[in-house]
């Protein structure tokens, strides 16, 4: 937390672009979760309504009153409370509103990939993105080559998912959408959405490599100059065990988290057949792909 750029409550972006943070900072949400009024003129898309903080219901309420305004759509980028909480503060504050997420609740609409929501000034793109969640949607400004990437990529540090395999593949197709920036739901503006969406690829790859270096061998290639301790690359690894090796210099309080995700890259590699899972044990070998 003390690394993040501070953020003001409420931020003009663009002409057509205004942040109202969630009111909820923590070490997950960064700053607090983004929202962002969208458009010009009386008619405004909401996307996101962060997890129903009352600060949040009352920056919207003076935002729309000193843009002479209302919420005429609110697009869900996913299921996560603190994107969908809020729902019920719009509905109160704008009675007409239309919801819209993929896989609605009840009382809200369906978002379709590649359906079409305008406004005055905007023109929005939807674009569904799994992987962060399964019903995860991004949406494409197209007068400004930009993208809200909800919780796929952040404006600081990397993203959780529930299925790397299908994470990586939306980030690729996410990569070459937009040439301009990535509003993300969480953190600061991305000025090169293309750009950042490329360090997260590699960033997974790095990770990936490093797992499968640590099996093949029982050890990372080198720590602060040193090799560290071989270990029988037959004897298997927990996905904390390799959480210690990998992230050697991040605290301890950190290692749990992190194992989720390196289960994830072990799950990938056990589709992809490099990877073998031993049950009763609870860790992890190479598998036949890899050990070739």
């Amino acid at each position: 937390m003390a690394q993040l750029v501070p953020l003001p409550e409420v931020e003009r972006l663009s002409s057509t672009v205004i942040r109202i943070l969630g009111g909820n900072p923590g070490k997950f949400t960064l700053q607090g979760t983004n929202t962002y009024l969208v458009g010009r003129g009386p008619r405004r898309i909401l996307i996101d309504t962060g997890e129903g903080k009352p600060t949040w219901c009352a920056r919207l309420e003076s935002v729309l009153s000193e843009e002479k305004a209302t919420v005429h759509q609110a697009l869900l980028t996913h299921w996560h409370h603190d994107h969908v909480n809020g729902v019920p503060d719009l509905l109160r504050i704008c009675p007409q509103v239309q919801v819209f997420k993929s896989g609605p609740g009840e009382g809200q609409s369906e978002i379709l990939d590649g359906q079409v929501f305008r406004v005055d000034g905007v023109t929005l793109m939807a674009s569904h993105t799994p992987g962060h969640t399964t019903d995860h949607m991004v949406f494409i400004h197209e007068e400004e080559d930009a993208m809200f990437t909800g919780d796929n990529v952040l404006g600081h540090g990397t993203a959780v998912f529930e299925d790397l395999k299908v994470y990586l593949s939306s980030l690729h197709r996410m990569r070459d959408r937009v040439s301009g920036r990535g509003y993300p739901g969480h953190g600061a503006v991305i000025e090169k959405a293309s750009a950042r969406i490329s360090e997260y690829i590699q960033h997974r790859q790095q990770r990936e490599d490093e797992v499968l270096r640590i099996l093949r061998s029982g050890t990372v290639a080198v720590s602060k100059g040193e090799a560290l301790p071989e270990r029988d690359p037959l004897k298997g690894w927990t996905p904390l065990e390799l959480v210690k090796e990998i992230y050697r210099d991040v605290p301890e309080s950190l290692h749990l988290p992190a194992s989720h995700g390196v289960l994830q890259v072990l799950m990938k590699l056990e589709e992809e057949g490099q990877t073998v899972h031993d049950s009763e044990t609870g860790t992890w070998r190479l598998g036949g792909k890899a050990a070739l």
